[in-house]
């Protein structure tokens, strides 16, 4: 056990609750700390996908195929400690290859999916696809049917391991941080609305709000809001039979009976308006893949920010010339599924001053070159 006893894990996203669980069933005395609400930005409005072997950069593929294998740990565990359903399943989900020049990509994905433990695939031609839901589009060239994907609801994910970690003994307490206290950039507390908060070391996992932290600590640190939007409908007739995801739309099936038609990607600072282009390139997307879709009716429309780097890579671990800050952030569109490794991760640095899970290429030092100087107090 490290020497640090007590620490303060800024924002109530899934990244930081996931780190105060981990730190909690190590042994560590921990307050986490959230402004407006555990999951009530971009962690409670996730599609939920736990979607490792694809949509991942190539830097992040053994770190998000860990992180995936810790989330299947994880879900029994937090309904254990909780006494709450997660509802979290393994999903069969058709990759579709809109033309022919799509069909050899898929067929190499296929082989990635076969060859690791848990997963299947097989290749369906479009008659094949339709058999199985015949209001795709027959304008295909053919489908990859995988299976071993997750999906979970997001929210309940992020407020399960906020409720986990309270069980294991920390501090889940609602406030707006000011500042990093430290002596000579050692951390010895946290300003949360005009009070001290005396602690050994800080967790940032603020997502797209990390700018703050980047003031408080005097250390690079590029996360940026990038926003997405999905489309929650009902539809007449079956619900589907698996998810359906193509080239500028993904349909998500879900046990109410909804669709999700999801999702976009904008860099538009901090909006968090719906917006008619998104509807409009959603449900146009959505229909000429599924043109029965046209009789679908709008539920609710949600917006989130993602929080992500220059590289598209999380960062994670201690800020180098500092002792006690670590940060957790920029786990962009695959937070959810990044999570739980994200967590361990900065968990075990705190802990014990290393760890297994691949994390060299998520360092903070990889922006040092635009560091500045900075003063201690």
């Amino acid at each position: 056990m490290s020497e640090v006893e007590h620490v303060v894990v800024i924002g109530g996203g899934v990244a930081g609750c996931a780190t105060a669980y981990e730190l909690s069933a190590a042994g560590v005395r921990v307050t986490l700390v959230e402004r407006e609400g555990i999951g009530s930005q971009a962690s409670g409005w996730s599609a939920g996908g736990i979607n490792p072997l694809h949509g991942i950069p190539a830097p992040l593929a053994s770190f998000a195929l860990e992180s995936y294998r810790l989330h299947l740990a994880l879900w029994p565990e937090l309904e254990r400690l909780t006494g709450q359903k997660l509802g979290a399943r393994r999903i069969s989900m058709a990759l579709v290859a809109a033309n022919d020049s799509e069909v050899v990509p898929l067929l190499e994905l296929r082989d990635s999916f076969e060859m690791t433990d848990g997963f299947s695939a097989q290749w369906l031609e479009a008659i094949e696809l339709r058999e199985q839901e015949p209001r795709i589009t027959a304008d295909i060239a053919g489908a990859l049917l995988t299976f071993g994907n997750g999906v979970l609801d997001s929210q309940r994910l992020t407020l399960l391991l906020a409720e986990a970690a309270r069980a294991l003994g920390a501090t889940v307490q609602a406030g707006t941080v000011s500042a990093i206290q430290h002596a000579d950039r050692r951390v010895t507390g946290v300003v949360m609305d005009g009070t001290t908060v005396p602690c050994d070391a800080v967790v940032i996992a603020t997502g797209p709000w990390t700018g703050a932290a980047q003031e408080w600590l005097d250390y690079p640190l590029p996360v940026e809001p990038l926003k997405g939007e999905i489309l929650r409908m009902t539809m007449p007739g079956r619900p589907l039979p698996c998810d359906v995801v193509a080239p500028g739309i993904s349909l998500f099936a879900r046990p109410d009976g909804q669709v999700w038609l999801a999702s976009t990607q904008e860099r538009r600072g901090f909006d968090r308006e719906p917006s008619t282009w998104a509807y409009d390139t959603l449900f146009g997307n959505a229909t000429a893949l599924m043109p029965a879709l046209e009789e679908a009716t709008l539920i609710q429309q949600t917006v989130c920010l993602r929080p992500v780097t220059p590289d598209d890579l999380p960062i994670l671990g201690p800020l180098p010339g500092w002792e006690g800050a670590y940060v957790a952030t920029g786990g962009g569109t695959k937070g959810i599924l990044l999570a739980p490794a994200m967590a361990r991760a900065v968990a075990d640095l705190i802990v014990h001053g290393s760890t297994a899970i691949p994390v060299e290429m998520c360092t903070p030092s990889r922006f040092a070159a635009g560091q500045r100087g900075g003063t201690t107090s």
